[in-house]
C-alpha cells in the first residue's frame, strides 16, 4: 500500500462555505447585471404601474361603478387595477363615465400591455438565458480539441496558466478544475472555462473533456490528491502529457508511477533557488528570469529547422542547452548530439521580445 507523505498544513480542510459540486461546467461569464438586481428592477416597475393605475382610478372614482355598493374607494381602486392589469377582469367594477372609459383606452390599456411585457419578458429571459447557456456549452464541447486541463487554481496553477498564455495559448483552450465554487468563479471571471468538482473522480474530469486534452497540469494542494488525479487522468487519456507538482520530493517517484510525465518538486525547487541566490545572486537572478516566461530570457523547446539539419549544436543561432532525440535527452556537449537531425527538438535559451516571432511548434518548458 502506497504511503504519501503530506505537508503539515495540507491536512486542513477548505473553508466550510466552499462545498463540492457535481462537476458543473462554468463558461466564462459575460459582464451582465446581477440577477437579483434585474428582478428587483422589474418588480419595482410592475408595482409602480399597479400603483399608478390604482391612483388614476381613485382620482376619478366617481366615473366608476361598483356593482356591490356603488362606490369606489382606495381599496376598490387597487382591486380594479390588479384585475385589469392581469387581464382577469371580473366586471364587478367598471368605468361608467366617458372620461373613465377614455382614460382606460389611452392610459390604462397601454399600462396593462407594459405590465404584461414585464411579467412575460422576465420569464422569457430566464428561458432564453438557459437556452443560450446550453447552446454555448454544446458549442464549446464540439469545438474543444487538444486543450489544456489545469487541476487547481491556486498559486501554482495560476502561474502555470500565465506561462501558457504568454506563449499564445487562448483562454478558451484552458479548462480549470477545482473543488471550490469561489475559485471557479474567479477563474471564469478571468475568462477561463471552469469545472467545479473533485478532480480525483473520473466523471468530473470527463466534464472537463480530459479524454480529448493534449496536456494536463496538476497543481493541487495535497500530494496524495495529485497522485489520485494523475492515476485517473492517465486512465482516461493515455496520450496526454501530464505535468504535476508535489511538495515533498520523496513523493515524486510515486507520482511518476501514477502516470505523470514530469514532476516538479515545488519545495525543493524553491530551496535550490534560494541556495543558488545565496552563493551567487547574479546566477539566482538569471534562473528567476528563465522561470518567468515572456520576459527577459526564456527557456523553450522547438523543432530543428531544415537549415540546421547536419550542423553541430554550436552552429545554431540559438543558445542550445539540450537536444531531445526520441526519448533521449542529450546535453549540448554530448558528442552524439551533433550533427542535428530533422526529427530532433532543441532546448534553447532565447531572448523574449513581443515583436520576435517564435518558430512553429515552439513551446515553453515546464518550469520549476
Amino acid at each position: 500500500m502506497f504511503h504519501v507523505k503530506q505537508h503539515g498544513s495540507d491536512v486542513m480542510a477548505r473553508n466550510a462555505d466552499e462545498r463540492l459540486t457535481n462537476g458543473r461546467i462554468h463558461l466564462p461569464k459575460r459582464v451582465v447585471e446581477r440577477p437579483l438586481r434585474q428582478v428587483a428592477k422589474r418588480v419595482t416597475m410592475a408595482l409602480s404601474i399597479l400603483v399608478a393605475t390604482a391612483l388614476l382610478v381613485w382620482f376619478d372614482h366617481d366615473g366608476y361603478n361598483d356593482n356591490v355598493d356603488g362606490e369606489v374607494d382606495l381599496l376598490d381602486a387597487f382591486y380594479y387595477a390588479t384585475v385589469t392589469l392581469s387581464t382577469t377582469g371580473y366586471g364587478d367594477i367598471a368605468p361608467a363615465s366617458d372620461v373613465a372609459r377614455l382614460v382606460n383606452i389611452l392610459i390604462i390599456t397601454p399600462l396593462r400591455v407594459l405590465f404584461l411585457i414585464i411579467l412575460v419578458g422576465t420569464t422569457l429571459e430566464v428561458l432564453t438565458e438557459r437556452t443560450r447557456e446550453e447552446w454555448r456549452l454544446n458549442r464549446w464541447r464540439s469545438a474543444l480539441r487538444d486543450h489544456t486541463v489545469v487541476v487547481g487554481f491556486g498559486t501554482k496553477g495560476r502561474s502555470a496558466i500565465q506561462t501558457l498564455c504568454a506563449t499564445g495559448l487562448k483562454k478558451m483552450q484552458i479548462v480549470v478544475v477545482d473543488p471550490s465554487n469561489k475559485v471557479i468563479e474567479a477563474a471564469t471571471a478571468e475568462g477561463f472555462v471552469g469545472v467545479a468538482g473533485d478532480a480525483t473522480r473520473s466523471d468530473v474530469l470527463l466534464r472537463a473533456e480530459l479524454q480529448k486534452a493534449r496536456q494536463v497540469v496538476i497543481a493541487t494542494q495535497r500530494d496524495d490528491t495529485a497522485v489520485l488525479v494523475a492515476l485517473t487522468a492517465r486512465q482516461l487519456n493515455r496520450s496526454a502529457k501530464i505535468v504535476a507538482a508535489v511538495r515533498e520530493e520523496e513523493n515524486a517517484p510515486l507520482l511518476r508511477q501514477s502516470g505523470a510525465d514530469a514532476v516538479i518538486t515545488s519545495a525543493s525547487a524553491a530551496g535550490r533557488l534560494l541556495g543558488l541566490s545565496v552563493l551567487s545572486p547574479s546566477a539566482g537572478t538569471v534562473m528567476e528570469d528563465l522561470i518567468q516566461q515572456g520576459s527577459g530570457l526564456d527557456l523553450v523547446e522547438r523543432p530543428v529547422i531544415k537549415a540546421e539539419v547536419g550542423k553541430s549544436v554550436r552552429e545554431t543561432e540559438d543558445l542550445v542547452v539540450s537536444v531531445l532525440r526520441g526519448h533521449r535527452l542529450l546535453a549540448y556537449d554530448d558528442p552524439s548530439a551533433s550533427p542535428l537531425q530533422l526529427t530532433d527538438r532543441l532546448i534553447t535559451i532565447v531572448r523574449a521580445t513581443p515583436s520576435t516571432p517564435q518558430p512553429p511548434d515552439t513551446r515553453p518548458l515546464p518550469q520549476q
